[in-house]
C-alpha cells in the first residue's frame, strides 16, 4: 500500500501571513488538526492546532479581550509554524511514512509531487488503515496466538482454518514477547469459537486470546 492511496486530499493549505486566529478557526471549521503552509505554490512550513493554541494567551491573563484580540491579530502563522518540514511522495510505502512519523514524533506528513503539495498523510489516516487491517468493523472470531518464528507456521494456520471452511477477515503478524516467536492476530467468519479453537490448538505454541468480536 502506497501513501497516494491513503492520503487526505484535496489538502487544505494556508498562507504564512494568515493570523493565527483565522488559522485556528479554519481548522475547527474543517475538522483538521494540522495543515501545510504554502506561499506562491511552494511548501514553506506546517502548523498544527497545538502550535496555534500554544501561541494564544493564557486564560488567566490580565489583558482585556480587546487587547488580546489586537495582539493575536498581529501574530501570524509564519511565527509559530514548523519551517523544516519532513515530506513524502505519493509512491512512498505507507509503512515508511508511519515509521517517519513515529520516529520523529510527528502527526502528519505533506505529500509532494513535482514540488507541490498534493495531499497529507496523518496519524488518523494510519489509524483508519489499522482498523481495516485488523477487521475491526466486521464481526467474527478473533484469535491471537503465539507461534514459533519458523518457516511454515503461518501456512499451518491458514490451512487449519481453510480445512474447516472458515474465511479470513483479517490477518496480522507482530513481534513476540521472546526471541524467535511471533504473535499472530486474525479474525475469521463462518466458524464458531470452539471450531477455531479446535483447529489451531494443535499447531500453535499458545492461544493468547480467543473471542467473538
Amino acid at each position: 500500500m502506497l501513501v497516494g492511496k491513503r492520503m487526505s486530499k484535496p489538502v487544505i493549505t494556508i498562507p504564512p501571513e494568515m493570523p493565527i486566529t483565522e488559522a485556528l478557526n479554519l481548522m475547527k471549521k474543517e475538522h483538521i488538526r494540522r495543515t501545510p503552509v504554502v506561499k506562491d505554490g511552494k511548501l514553506v512550513g506546517i502548523v498544527s492546532d497545538k502550535d496555534l493554541l500554544n501561541a494564544s494567551p493564557s486564560p488567566v491573563t490580565t489583558l482585556s479581550i480587546w487587547e488580546m484580540n489586537y495582539l493575536l491579530n498581529k501574530v501570524t502563522v509564519s511565527q509559530v509554524m514548523t519551517a523544516n518540514v519532513m515530506t513524502v511522495t505519493e509512491d512512498t510505502p505507507i509503512e515508511q511514512a508511519a515509521r517517519i512519523m513515529a520516529d520523529n514524533k510527528i502527526g502528519g506528513l505533506p505529500v509532494m509531487r513535482d514540488g507541490h503539495v498534493i495531499g497529507i498523510i496523518t496519524e488518523t489516516d494510519l489509524f483508519k488503515m489499522f482498523l481495516e487491517l485488523l477487521g475491526a468493523r466486521e464481526s467474527g472470531v478473533r484469535a491471537t496466538v503465539l507461534i514459533e518464528d519458523q518457516t511454515g507456521q503461518l501456512l499451518n494456520i491458514t490451512r487449519a482454518i481453510a480445512g474447516k471452511e472458515g474465511n479470513f477477515i483479517s490477518f496480522g503478524q507482530f513481534s513476540g514477547p521472546v526471541l524467535n516467536t511471533k504473535l499472530v492476530t486474525f479474525k475469521v467468519k463462518g466458524l464458531s469459537l470452539d471450531e477455531v479453537r479446535d483447529a489451531i490448538t494443535p499447531i500453535v505454541k499458545e492461544i493468547v486470546d480467543l473471542r467473538i468480536s
